[in-house]
């Protein structure tokens, strides 16, 4: 069983990870199975690893529990390949080879393990030309075509931080890779590698807009389509205060209760003709201009105009609609996002703040027989 602090109650309870610590995707990656009630360790190296932060703000790494191994002493592997003997799932993001040549890559750890899920996390994938080269984020969606979809057609494209990328692209893929992996493991016993890439996820989130533009209806360039800014009800504008107000009154009866509470009902057949859209786009955008943000979100609230505030990070977990579904929760005097998605029966939560590196050593060690994990304890 697994330590009283961080026991998990959601559908994954009872399901072991081991992840190798790194950055970005993999370690998201670990969060949303700690999140769903698996009972994940994050192995981490002495001295840490770069671009991270204060450990006790680090949410990615709720709910797990870490050990301190340093894979490049002699001792190092096998301390790793005794977790993986009792593991349903390890996760790695280093680059291709890197794990092997530390001596805990997919076919060491499947001879300790034949059921273990070995999911790799990386930007290029694990062959191709680019297989080697160091990237984040922005360079593996910038091949994708994807990063090129965003943005205002006469500036640079825009950056959306690293969420396309790194966390849908990558983490969420290599979470559904490792769960249907584990589905097949448990029917036939046998385990496998998941090659999580990025540049693959981040294609295959724009299997819609590759079939729209098969057909026509998606033009190949920034700011010219119904859902990259190019429809004038279909985006942001700026309110009286500096602030923005974001659109997406896309169906007629939408569109339609749009440019009545916007007060442009001499607009209303517009909708269709996109000669009128340049027009459309300078009327709406005078009319925001009128008034403030929260003017206008009083105006549009209870409506179907499909109109909504743009909010920074700090103002949503104040909104009225996600503080009472709890969308945001407060843990350890840090504010949140709450585990997600929510389940019936398999309920879930933050169970324990971020992990701190090799605080949980001793509990690991006697929680999953592994005495080895212990200086000085047999291997």
């Amino acid at each position: 069983m697994t330590a009283t602090g961080t026991a998990g109650h959601g559908p994954l309870a009872g399901v072991r990870v081991v992840e190798l610590a790194g950055i970005g995707p993999g370690p998201f990656a670990a969060m949303l199975l700690a999140d769903l009630g698996a009972d994940v360790v994050r192995v981490d190296r002495p001295g840490g690893a770069g671009l991270v932060i204060n450990p006790d703000y680090d949410i990615t790494n709720r709910n797990k529990r870490s050990v301190l191994v340093d894979l490049k002493a002699d001792d190092g592997p096998a301390r790793v390949l005794d977790l993986v003997e009792r593991a349903d799932i390890l996760i790695e993001g280093y680059r291709p080879g890197v794990a092997e040549r530390l001596g805990v890559g997919p076919e060491t750890c499947h001879a300790r393990n034949s059921k273990l899920v070995y999911g790799r996390m990386t930007g290029w994938g694990q062959q191709g030309p680019l297989a080697q080269r160091a990237g984040h984020d922005i360079a593996y969606i910038a091949l994708t075509g994807t990063l090129g979809m965003i943005g205002d057609p006469d500036a640079p494209p825009a950056v959306p931080a690293n969420l396309l990328g790194d966390y849908a692209g990558g983490s969420l893929y290599l979470v559904v890779g490792v769960l249907a992996a584990l589905h097949h493991a448990r029917a036939t016993g046998t385990g496998q590698i998941v090659d999580a890439a990025i540049v693959d996820g981040a294609t295959h989130l724009a299997a819609m807009i590759h079939g729209m533009l098969a057909a026509g209806r998606w033009q190949d360039r920034r700011g010219a389509n119904l859902l990259d800014g190019g429809c004038p009800y279909y985006g942001t504008y700026e309110t009286a205060d500096g602030q923005h107000m974001a659109v997406g009154a896309l169906e007629k009866q939408f569109y339609a209760e749009f440019v009545d509470v916007l007060g442009i009902p001499e607009h209303a057949s517009a909708h269709k003709d996109p000669a009128r859209w340049g027009e459309l786009r300078e009327a709406v955008a005078a009319r925001f201009k009128t008034r403030t943000r929260e003017e206008w979100t009083a105006l549009f609230e209870g409506s179907d105009a499909c109109v909504a505030p743009v909010l920074s990070l700090s103002e949503a977990p104040h909104h009225p609609h996600l503080a009472a579904r709890g969308t945001f929760t407060d843990h350890g005097g840090i504010t949140q996002p709450a585990p997600a998605p929510r389940f019936s029966a398999t309920h879930t939560s933050v169970r324990g703040g971020p992990a701190q590196p090799g605080a949980d050593t001793e509990d690991v060690a006697r929680d999953w027989d592994v005495p080895g994990l212990l200086k000085g304890g047999p291997e």
